[in-house]
């Protein structure tokens, strides 16, 4: 049996959905169970998925096997003295807190639990934690994503897809975002509230909600996509490999885990400044061809990271 735990608090968080991909793949052959870690689970995700809350009172706790932790961690609480003993413990980390690895790679004497082993999510974390530890890049279905021919109809529109929060966005896109408008180029952004009130209605921008439509509608309907982020780092940005397998062009800064599939020119671009990140786009928009060249390529690269081979070298790793 394997035990998948996770806060469960957002249904549009990067390690809820990594989470419930893992679930998926790892259920087709074998039992797993979905465990939430928080009381502020999300209630959509309770009614969508079979996902338990552990509760050592009425008996409903995990009974051995593997327990896999996904942007959740177990210290600090009582139940894990009141649970069967896993005959592993894996531990995800998403995140670039080293404080969490090590609340949850010391273990406690009485609690006797196994060794935990760590399974980071991107080159790019191992190299600015400098710990040890397995890669497996986030899961993702790719084949909800397919490229789309282009579209013939409507001004060049450039977009990206994020959560709701401030530390999303980079303050020097408010800026990149108007020069684009002014140029005749639409944006359009999911995940775009915290921009209400710094960027000037425009009949060809939309700020849209997080969750407003599925990634796999949303993403189609761009030209390219655009990605920077303010404090926020991102240790894999599934959103930027998801509009990689929609055959997109990609231009993201280059500080973030989704930077190691990236090879410059090729199947995306990565740019340091607002300055070099409007040439890239200018470049864009005026040649069809170079979008649609890169943007096979960068499809053609998720299929490689997702091959069959490929995940289930990486499924064997939780079933052995």
């Amino acid at each position: 049996m394997i035990h998948l735990f996770n806060g469960f608090q957002n249904p549009f968080g990067g390690s809820e959905r990594e989470t419930l991909e893992l679930y998926r793949l790892l259920g087709a052959e074998q039992q797993v169970r979905l465990w939430a870690t928080s009381s502020r689970v999300s209630d959509e995700l309770m009614r969508q998925f079979p996902i338990r809350r552990v509760s050592p009172t009425t008996r409903n706790v995990p009974d051995g096997g593997t327990y896999v932790f996904l942007g959740a961690h177990w210290r600090n609480r009582m139940w894990p003295y009141l649970i069967a003993r896993p005959r592993r413990l894996i531990y995800v980390f998403n995140t670039f807190h080293p404080k969490i690895i090590a609340l949850t790679t010391r273990m406690p004497r009485l609690l006797g639990w196994p060794d935990a082993e760590l399974v980071l999510i991107s080159d790019f974390q191992r190299r600015l934690l400098q710990v040890e530890g397995i890669v497996h890049p986030s899961p993702i279905d790719i084949d909800r994503f397919s490229p789309q021919p282009a579209r013939p109809d409507g001004p060049f529109t450039v977009g990206r897809l994020s959560r709701d929060t401030a530390d999303k966005h980079h303050p020097d896109d408010v800026a990149l975002y108007e020069s684009l408008l002014a140029d005749g180029v639409a944006v359009r952004i999911q995940g775009g509230m915290p921009l209400k009130g710094r960027l000037a209605p425009h009949p060809q921008l939309e700020l849209l909600p997080v969750g407003q439509f599925a990634a796999e509608k949303f993403l189609p309907t761009l030209d390219v996509f655009y990605y920077r982020t303010g404090s926020h780092v991102e240790t894999f940005g599934r959103v930027v490999i998801e509009a990689m397998a929609c055959g997109l062009p990609v231009v993201c800064h280059s500080h973030g885990g989704y930077a190691d599939h990236i090879r410059h020119g090729e199947n995306g671009f990565l740019f340091e400044t607002t300055r070099q990140a409007s040439r890239i786009l200018a470049e864009l928009k005026a040649d069809p061809a170079l979008r649609a060249r890169v943007g096979h390529e960068a499809r053609q690269t998720v299929e490689r990271l997702f091959s069959p081979n490929a995940l289930q070298q990486r499924l064997d790793f939780y079933r052995f």
